[in-house]
């Protein structure tokens, strides 16, 4: 090791493997050389090194960054971490001009610069691929948006509503998870350089050029916290737990439609597999697998928790764990948001079943009970009546539709001819409000969806 680096004393490798984070934050190499390619030229300009230093150090950056992107760079696990990696290969290459670069910064908020630069990217790309899935939802939706399903409460079929409606259900999550990693990227956007290990530094740093030279939006307002804030790595891991639980409940309806007793919906080839045993099977994998890595993005979540509940002030070890959790939800929900965005897309509605099964099962009988309350009867009232009225129509085997005026009478006189006007399609007219999934009203919020969308570009 070069001498001008600071060296752990010789013991167990054992102990220098374990304490080691290159295995992992190597992949942070870009966002550490453009920070130390700013920082270089922020020295410069404040007189703190020479020009022709930060030029050295500069070209010197940019040549180690080509030899990572090429394959040709030597990580070494005995020097730590990627900030160690880089600087003892810019000795390497420049000689002790290379110690220079160091001045001013410390590991600590050299760490959360890079941290918070490759969060702002990951957010970034997140946004991008939820757009991506809410196109996916719309284009879904406005291809079959006079499709009629049930709709279902406990599992069981409660009203019939439009499939569309139901599918913008999906794009209004996947809208508020937009806003929470808009949030959070709020958050992440602030620039901690120049606060050394805890305390500031005592060099006269020009930190706004920094800001704007790394594209922040702020700098950090105190130095104790911005080394050792973790909260916008713990509001990416929420939204994205948020997010990937929005996935697998759509995931878990996938399930459960794509099956046989219900057979509402059929996946595409590419996202299910066969079975090894079982020749006929076509087996959800896709959405079975994104319903599962729900899981791990949670546990990712309450590690970095516990790990920061108990962190006195300012950096400590244990922010060292704060990264492979993250990098995992980062490499688990870009997947499964694009995943999804694919098999949503490739989705064939059986249109015929859907209106078929959101007629069954009497889900008609609130608009009965609507019907009666029109009529004068007070709603328990009325939802007693018809109560007992299914409960009849479920013994003589009868739709509401086959049962005869007479039949109804029995059960209240306000029953009048005009009850057999009540079907799937006026039950669906009848919820004419904001929000609701009348017709009218699902068209007005496909057009707003697609003006959502469009807004934000791509």
């Amino acid at each position: 090791m070069n001498e001008a680096l600071p060296s752990r004393k010789r013991g167990d490798k054992s102990a220098a493997a374990f304490t080691a984070s290159i295995p992992f934050d190597r992949r942070l190499y870009g966002q550490d050389i453009a920070g130390s390619i700013a920082h270089a030229k922020m020295l410069s300009r404040q007189g703190i090194i020479a020009e022709k230093e930060a030029e050295l150090i500069i070209m010197g950056l940019i040549s180690i960054r080509e030899e990572i992107e090429k394959g040709e760079f030597s990580f070494r696990t005995e020097l730590e971490d990627i900030h160690m990696n880089i600087e003892a290969r810019l000795f390497d290459k420049i000689g002790e001009v290379a110690g220079k670069l160091h001045t001013a910064r410390s590991r600590n908020d050299q760490v959360a610069l890079d941290l918070r630069l490759y969060a702002k990217e990951a957010i970034s790309q997140t946004i991008e691929a939820l757009v991506g899935f809410q196109r996916a939802l719309l284009d879904l939706a406005e291809a079959n948006k006079d499709v009629v399903m049930p709709g279902y409460t406990h599992l069981q079929r409660a009203q019939p509503v439009l499939l569309a409606h139901h599918l913008l259900a999906y794009f209004e999550m996947a809208q508020r998870d937009v806003e929470r990693f808009g949030h959070c990227l709020e958050h992440a956007d602030i620039m901690p350089l120049g606060s050394g290990a805890l305390a500031g530094v005592a060099y006269p740093v020009d930190r706004s050029f920094l800001a704007q030279e790394l594209g922040f939006a702020r700098i950090s307002a105190n130095s104790l916290d911005a080394v050792s804030d973790r909260d916008f790595v713990i509001e990416f891991q929420a939204a994205s737990a948020v997010t990937m639980m929005h996935l697998s409940r759509l995931a878990e309806e996938t399930v459960l439609w794509s099956s046989a007793e219900f057979g509402l919906v059929e996946l595409d080839q590419a996202y299910t597999t066969g079975s090894s045993i079982m020749p006929q099977k076509r087996n959800p994998d896709v959405a079975e697998l994104v319903r599962g890595k729900t899981g791990r993005v949670y546990g990712s979540l309450m590690g970095i928790l516990t790990t920061m509940k108990a962190l006195p002030l300012a950096y400590n070890r244990d922010m060292q764990e704060d990264k492979e959790g993250f990098f995992d939800t980062v490499d688990t929900l870009l997947p499964s948001l694009e995943a999804m965005a694919g098999m949503v897309r490739t989705l064939k509605v059986n249109a015929e079943r859907a209106r078929q099964a959101a007629g069954g099962d009497y889900v008609l009988a609130t608009d009965i009970a609507d019907y009666l309350v029109k009529k004068g009867t007070p709603f328990r009232e009325a939802h007693r009546v018809v109560g007992k009225l299914v409960g009849y129509a479920l013994e003589q085997g009868k739709t509401f539709q086959q049962l005869s005026l007479s039949e109804y009478r029995s059960f209240c006189p306000l029953f009048e001819d005009d009850v057999y006007a009540i079907t799937v399609d006026s039950s669906l007219r009848a919820r004419d409000e904001p929000g609701g999934t009348a017709p009218q009203q699902v068209e007005m919020a496909l057009k707003r969806a697609r003006e959502i969308v469009e807004a934000k570009g791509g």
